[in-house]
């Protein structure tokens, strides 16, 4: 099977990176949220994205611009009926996730590939909610998505070996490292990555470190790009909290529950760069 034409369901952070992505590598994408601001904002991150890869040679301006004519939006869940493979970018809850995938199901072809960009949830749960679950993968990009080379394509024990052998390529065809992966909890890379940053976490109140000092340490020390702590920040403090609770529900592990601190930041809104401030403080 041959992927041409993409939608994306969600034009969040996420979604609206993995569209640009998806643009970049000439696919046609469709993409659907829940209202025109919404369509307005995520319209706007991926045009930004694409003029920033032309500013700095990733891209000639005539790519750009062919790039971004591809792109189509719409509040209506039917429009992307017609994509090849969809990939799901909505709020980590498994219950919508499972509620639209279900619809979709309803409204495209039996081909149809659906993609779930969990990053901790179960993709089989969310397989065997969609009524087609021999059809239904995982296609974890990471944030940024543009700039974050790793896909993790996951495999459920149900999927039709078709269907995921087009979801590999479809993902090293966008350029990226498409990393198969079992359907376990937290996949790879956040098995090892949350309870780093849920230490991190854990760590400032037993010691009283400042959160500058415990990422300039990392990065200085451990060679990390981005100290922890700002990697929260990045990826979302409910995130992180949805991802910790999912890893501890299947594992009860101690580390992999979210600390009490990240828990009172999710009560009070503070859920990093999407909302202006989490461990640190952002211009909006």
């Amino acid at each position: 099977m041959t992927v041409s034409t993409v939608g994306i369901v969600g034009l969040g952070t996420m979604g609206a990176g993995i569209a640009q992505v998806c643009l970049e590598a000439g696919h046609r994408v469709v993409a659907r949220d829940v209202d025109d601001a919404a369509l307005a904002r995520g319209r706007e991150r991926v045009e930004r994205g694409l003029a920033r890869r032309a500013e700095k040679g990733g891209l000639t301006a005539e790519a750009a611009d062919g790039a971004k004519a591809r792109l189509e939006t719409s509040t209506e869940l039917e429009a992307v009926a017609g994509a090849d493979l969809i990939v799901e970018a909505i709020v980590e809850e498994l219950a919508p996730k499972a509620e639209l995938f279900r619809t979709l199901d309803g409204l495209c072809p039996a081909a149809t590939i659906l993609a779930t960009n969990t990053s901790a949830l179960s993709v089989t749960a969310i397989a065997a909610a969609s009524g087609r679950p021999g059809r239904v993968v995982g296609l974890h990009f990471f944030n940024p998505a543009p700039l974050m080379p790793l896909v993790e394509v996951v495999r459920t024990a149900v999927v039709d070996e078709d269907a995921f052998t087009t979801a590999l390529a479809f993902a090293s065809g966008l350029g990226k490292q498409a990393v198969p992966c079992p359907d376990t909890p937290g996949f790879l890379v956040n098995r090892l990555l949350i309870p780093m940053l849920n230490d991190a976490v854990r760590m400032l109140d037993e010691t009283g470190a400042e959160p500058e000092d415990v990422d300039r340490a990392l990065r200085a020390g451990a060679g990390w790009p981005m100290g922890p702590l700002a990697l929260i920040d990045l990826i979302g403090v409910d995130v992180q909290v949805h991802a910790a609770e999912a890893l501890w529900e299947a594992h009860r592990e101690e580390r992999l529950a979210a600390p009490a601190r990240l828990r009172r930041m999710l009560e009070a809104g503070h859920l990093g760069r999407k909302s202006g401030r989490g461990f640190f403080v952002y211009d909006r």
